[in-house]
């Protein structure tokens, strides 16, 4: 395809069941209408609703996916949210997360007022637990000696339904310095460790707190204690499955667009193919969806996205040839902040140009998930890490309200509810590919020429790990650009050429992750290859970096 001035972009609307690919590569031009009204959030609603108070802690988001795993709806909160804020959600209970600080330290985050007020039960972990004994006239002191790793948990004879099916002793994971001297009145000591008289402490109102990490793996039979909490102290019932989830998303979109009509932001993976199959299901015909090639993408990728949606989505879309365009943005910028912010704001632009030329449009749909809010996000607790194209990315001015049914939900829940809505595997499993495409996976500024190389050896990765039958395996795997160069000899010339960098992963969710241990074979033929396949290529390396404290992508 060649690539048309930015003020003449290439467009095409079609249903997808009835089209070829080359169908949506031919220009159509459509009527325009007035913009709409100002951005808006679709707020999350859900019967079953337990916080997580965050107070800095590197495992609040794991003790959120652990509570998901449980069927419980979870969302996690900075520790001064007021009460206004979270009483539409209706919680049934509350964990207060671990975190680095000490509760004598001045300014130390503790739990606000209304956990208390309300009489919710309550699971501290951790600083959680200290900050439980210390709001409520308990005594917390730095241990003599600290607790880190492995422990093994003896209960006392006082029965609590935490423990129910939990044999007398347990393993679990330690990371503490300060120790519970004194519990609160009213709270008894249930279990201990060698270096914890008070390992984890209760009331008979449903306070309980726990000194060690029961989210961790590290904790086999963590996962029971949380089930414990929330079906036989909160009171749950595990309502939060993808069937609910499904019903209650539909439910919730036709709330939000009324009579309205949505475009939404199509890449061909996971995310956005699961929010254009919800809002389809809940408005129907209502729904136009965008294709953006931003020139951003990978080799061949508009045509395969097109031809899967082609096959398996019912919906009208819209295919739009940017490249110039966000090339032109990109034109000198070298900061990955400004590169994310440039291509969110550049896609917001042009969604609303789009808008423009249909009938009526009110809402724009994305299908940003709950880990790029966190990691968007900061506190006084917690720094933000990065700002999602799609979330800190999106400008402030905005014509378009928005419509995001996936904001509160891990990868792993949108594969269930895509199986569950009867996508392929193609779809469902794709490995994730950034908002902001190959412009993170260049060190420095985006240019052309580096784009050509990228794509070059990317291609090879993703041939080279399907041929070894690791794609599902990882969580992500691709090329990386960097800004080195190096001396290499290549036909017994002195060359100067890049140094491309190999990234594979394994994680859950994207919030932490695990450096992959490829085969030797494997990386052995992806660098032979990229060396003999791609010119001015003339070095290789594997990135051995695992999440903390490097990030999955560069940039």
């Amino acid at each position: 395809m060649t690539p048309e001035p930015a003020a003449a972009a290439t467009r095409r609307i079609a249903t997808t069941d009835d089209l070829e690919v080359s169908a949506y590569l031919e220009i159509a031009k459509e009527d325009r209408a007035e913009p709409v009204a100002a951005a808006q959030e679709l707020p999350p609603a859900h019967p079953e609703t337990v916080l997580v108070i965050d107070f800095g802690s590197q495992y609040s988001h794991l003790i959120a996916r652990r509570v998901r795993e449980c069927h419980v709806y979870c969302e996690i909160i900075p520790h001064d949210t007021p009460w206004e804020t979270v009483a539409p959600l209706n919680p049934r209970g509350v964990i207060l997360s671990g975190g680095p600080a000490s509760v004598y330290e001045e300014g130390a985050p503790l739990a606000p007022a209304w956990v208390f007020d309300r009489r919710l039960p309550v699971l501290g972990i951790c600083y959680g637990m200290q900050a439980l004994a210390h709001q409520l006239g308990g005594s917390v002191v730095a241990g003599a000696k600290r607790e880190y790793g492995h422990a093994v948990l003896h209960r006392n004879s006082i029965e609590s339904p935490l423990f129910d099916g939990l044999p007398p002793t347990l393993p679990v994971w330690m990371s503490h310095g300060d120790r519970i001297a004194q519990p609160p009145p009213g709270f008894h000591a249930l279990a201990y460790t060698e270096n914890s008289p008070i390992a984890v402490m209760g009331n008979d109102q449903g306070v309980i707190g726990l000194q060690f990490h029961p989210e961790v793996v590290h904790t086999p039979q963590g996962t029971l204690l949380l089930q414990n909490f929330l079906y036989r102290i909160c009171g749950c019932q595990g309502r939060w499955t993808p069937g609910n989830v499904i019903a209650e998303s539909v439910a919730r979109i036709q709330a939000t667009v009324g009579d309205g009509s949505v475009i939404c932001a199509l890449s061909g993976g996971v995310d956005s193919a699961v929010t254009a199959a919800l809002i389809h299901k809940a408005i129907g015909d209502r729904l136009t969806c965008i294709f953006v090639n931003n020139g951003l993408l990978r080799r061949e990728e508009p045509e395969r996205v097109l031809k899967t949606l082609a096959q398996h989505l019912g919906v009208k879309v819209v295919y739009v040839e940017a490249e110039d365009r966000f090339l032109a943005r990109l034109r000198g910028v070298t900061d990955p902040e400004e590169k994310r912010k440039g291509i969110g704001e550049e896609f917001i632009r042009l969604f609303e140009e789009e808008a423009r030329k249909l009938e009526r449009v009110d809402f724009l749909a994305q299908g940003t998930l709950y880990p790029d809010v966190i990691e968007s996000q900061e506190s006084s607790v917690s720094a933000k890490i990065k700002t999602h194209h799609n979330v800190g990315g999106l400008p402030k001015n905005m014509s378009l309200r928005l419509v995001e049914p996936l904001r509160y939900l891990f990868k792993d829940e949108v594969r269930e509810i895509g199986r569950a809505l009867g996508l392929p595997d193609e779809m469902v499993y794709r490995q994730p590919f950034p908002g902001p495409g190959l412009a993170i996976r260049i060190i420095g500024e985006v240019t052309r020429e580096k784009l050509k190389v990228l794509r070059g050896c990317d291609w090879i990765v993703m041939d080279e790990i399907r041929a070894a039958g690791l794609y599902q395996e990882l969580w992500q795997s691709f090329a990386v650009l960097t800004d080195t160069r190096s001396v290499g000899v290549m036909g017994d010339f002195r060359t100067y050429g890049h140094v491309v960098a190999i990234r594979a992963v394994t994680s859950e969710d994207a919030m932490t992750a695990d450096w992959a241990r490829l085969p030797y074979e494997v990386l052995g033929r992806i660098s032979s290859r990229i060396i003999n396949e791609v010119p001015s290529v003339n070095r290789v390396v594997y990135d051995v970096t695992s999440k903390p404290p490097g990030t999955i992508e560069w940039e």
